[in-house]
């Protein structure tokens, strides 16, 4: 799984440092997300799948690899 975050969607709502923190955090001047791992481990994919699904800016693209 590869991950992407789109800057200019993200609205700070904050869903997906809740749900996965080990992945995802924001910026303390503006609350827009930082991704800190673009390609989380196996274990965390299920956490990585539900922010981007509650992420109401839809901010968050995900890809699978192969």
């Amino acid at each position: 799984m590869k991950i992407s975050v789109d800057e200019d969607k993200c609205c700070g709502a904050g869903q997906c440092v809740m749900i996965a923190p080990e992945v995802f955090d924001q910026r303390d001047e503006d609350g827009i997300v930082v991704l800190l791992e673009t390609e989380p481990s196996e274990q965390q994919h299920a956490a990585v799948r539900e922010a981007a699904d509650v992420c109401p800016a839809a901010a968050i693209g995900l890809s699978e690899r192969e």
